[in-house]
């Protein structure tokens, strides 16, 4: 995202608890700044003075550690958005954009491909907290006049997820397919997601962020459109590496649904935006970006 922004002339400021691995390009690095950033006990007011659009991307947990600890999960991450809102209410204004999930805050749809005026219905603690925080989003654009934004983001993948946390199935399972080490499935496979490669992600945002109005809608959904199984994710990862791989089946988990795809078309109309990236394309990068920062970390 910031590599994105930067590539369009904006300067941009990562603020995050690490600085960014990633070495930026020179046509980008200049523009591109990290500020310490530790998200339950920021000093907003002067992290964001000067901002003109900012966005929220961070959340300590993933599906499975929300539902281990809620609690932690609800101080961590909604206590923290909260006090972002506040400090641009504080500050008068402001536009936000924020990440939520798409994969999460549905629940169990009773239309597949889901539109956004499905009713929030999360099954998880980790969709729970996404949806409390969109609401607290529209609270405040309702009664202070922010701008806030919601991407409804689906299944990403690409480089730069954590795949030691398992975060991300796709990233996870091509790691794991590249260091030839066996993939855990739960179930039988066939749990149905929509997977978006990163590079069409970033492009969402960034013409979600920098739109000058949204007019009636303020909440997006951000994926393919297109639901995979887990067994079609190992079919085209063996088809990409031209080799089976090792598949372990688990008994299945009480909260995945059975399908979850995102319908785009109000994104499309509203924004003019589509991805770009079929699902082989998208491992093809995938694994060369994988591969590639390998090397370099060997």
């Amino acid at each position: 995202m910031a590599l994105a922004l930067a590539r369009q002339g904006h300067d941009v400021v990562i603020a995050d608890r690490l600085e960014p691995e990633f070495k930026f390009p020179p046509d980008a690095a200049e523009r591109i700044t990290w500020q310490r950033l530790e998200f339950a006990s920021a000093d907003w007011d002067n992290l964001i003075q000067g901002a003109e659009v900012i966005h929220h991307y961070v959340w300590t947990s993933i599906p499975a550690s929300a539902n281990n600890n809620p609690f932690g999960d609800l101080g961590s991450n909604v206590a923290g958005t909260l006090a972002l809102l506040e400090a641009m209410r504080h500050r008068g204004g402001g536009r936000i954009v924020f990440s939520s999930s798409g994969g999460t805050v549905y629940g169990k749809l009773r239309t597949v491909p889901v539109p956004e005026d499905h009713p929030m219905m999360p099954i998880t603690a980790y969709g729970a907290g996404k949806a409390t925080a969109e609401i607290y989003f529209g609270l405040y654009r309702t009664l202070h006049g922010l701008d806030c934004r919601v991407a409804r983001i689906a299944n990403p993948y690409g480089a730069g997820q954590d795949v030691a946390r398992g975060q991300g199935a796709v990233t996870t399972f091509l790691h794991r397919a590249l260091n030839r080490e066996p993939i855990v499935i739960w179930g039988d496979g066939e749990i149905v997601r929509d997977y978006i490669h990163i590079t069409d992600v970033a492009e969402a945002i960034v013409v979600l962020a920098l739109r000058p109005e949204v007019n009636d809608f303020h909440t997006y959904n951000i994926g393919s459109g297109i639901g995979l199984s887990l067994n079609d994710i190992i079919e085209e990862i063996e088809k990409s590496l031209n080799r089976r791989l090792d598949v372990r089946r688990e008994p299945g988990r009480a909260f995945d649904v059975p399908a979850s795809v995102l319908d785009i078309s109000r994104a499309r109309r509203a924004l003019g935006w589509v991805p770009r990236l079929c699902f082989a394309e998208g491992i093809a990068r995938t694994a060369a970006d994988l591969q590639h920062s390998a090397v370099l970390s060997g």
